[in-house]
């Protein structure tokens, strides 16, 4: 059985979420997707429990197929639309910032609700670009607005740091999760935000918990990886910050000894390692062809030892994490992650 958790008052998700970024026009680099397949990954995922998807409104296209997805649900399916959750985003393009108001706001987030079809979105994740940009404060205002009228149920922010995620929380602005990137290679949550949430009770949300595909078997013994997509590119660069090649493959050795004690693979123990994380309430996964349905859903058929959780900590604690809070390399100016970000990606 697929894990759920729950978020929020009277709503649950799974534990695994199906991701959707790299089912957006910005994300590969080389190949084309099989949209079809995909949407035959969706129903699987859905019938074997898990029905939580995550998307954007910078994702192009995934809101919209997202749409046809909870269609065709209508017609014939033994599940409904109300049956799944779907978590978007709400990130105003940097170049728009300081003109971002209630009207602004509001457009986006009905733009979001036609796309997917529903008359309720229900998470809406924020993020900031530029913390030097005021307004981000009121903007999640704004937001709280939008839920009371209806429009949203609940409200959360991505790549936030702890300060600025704190000055949110203190407004008053009811905040249920916060989705930030954490696997063995990025453990920046881990300094401070991660005890922050657990304390105001935020439940963290995770993507990059496999790097872009880094952790598979795959690349062992392997001397170098051609990247095919952005994430690719992104995650090559926190291993190269962080253990680097050599320690990459030793890594990949080690999580293979724990996945083989299991009769799993090095993704499913990945991922549950994050999962076993105090204050994790989900990972993000990927969906990009129906192939990989049946390995996610073994994710919840074992469970790792401590000695396992003990000897993986052990490994990580002679590696440096990458410097500073969630996200800031990648709102540093000059700095290499933050020159692979793309800040404007809304449509007039």
């Amino acid at each position: 059985m697929v894990e759920r958790f729950e978020l929020a008052k009277d709503y649950t998700i799974s534990r695994v979420i199906n991701g959707c970024w790299q089912l957006s026009e910005g994300h590969s680099l080389k190949a084309n997707l099989d949209m079809q397949d995909v949407m035959k990954a969706f129903h699987m995922l859905a019938e074997r429990g898990f029905t939580t998807f995550d998307c954007a409104d910078i994702y192009t296209g995934t809101e919209e197929f997202l749409g046809e997805f909870l269609t065709e649900l209508k017609s014939g399916s033994a599940l409904s639309p109300h049956d799944i959750q779907i978590h978007t985003k709400y990130v105003p393009d940097l170049q728009l910032l300081s003109q971002v108001d209630y009207n602004y706001t509001e457009n986006i987030i009905d733009r979001s609700l036609k796309r997917q079809k529903r008359d309720v979105l229900d998470l809406v994740q924020f993020h900031w670009w530029d913390y030097n940009v005021p307004g981000y404060v009121e903007t999640a205002g704004d937001l709280l607005k939008l839920k009371e009228k209806g429009k949203i149920r609940n409200i959360a922010v991505t790549n936030f740091d702890t300060k600025h995620l704190s000055e949110i929380v203190d407004a008053g602005i009811p905040i249920v999760s916060c989705q930030n990137q954490y696997s063995v290679f990025d453990r920046r949550v881990e300094k401070e935000l991660l005890p922050y949430c657990r304390n105001k009770g935020i439940t963290l949300l995770c993507y990059g918990t496999l790097s872009g595909g880094l952790l598979a078997e795959k690349w062992i013994g392997t001397e170098e990886v051609d990247p095919d997509n952005r994430s690719l590119v992104k995650y090559l660069q926190v291993v190269e910050e962080t253990l680097g090649w050599n320690a990459y493959q030793e890594l990949l050795l080690l999580l293979k000894r724990i996945a083989k004690k299991h009769a799993v693979n090095i993704a499913q123990v990945a991922t549950k390692y994050i999962l076993s994380q105090e204050g994790v309430g989900a990972s993000i996964i990927g969906v990009r062809n129906s192939s990989h349905v049946e390995s996610n859903a073994r994710i919840f058929n074992f469970e790792l030892d401590q000695s396992d959780i003990d000897e993986i900590e052990q490994f990580l604690s002679n590696y440096p994490t990458l410097e500073g809070e969630p996200f800031e390399l990648e709102r540093t100016a000059g700095s290499k992650f933050r020159n692979i970000m793309k800040m404007n990606l809304n449509e007039e």
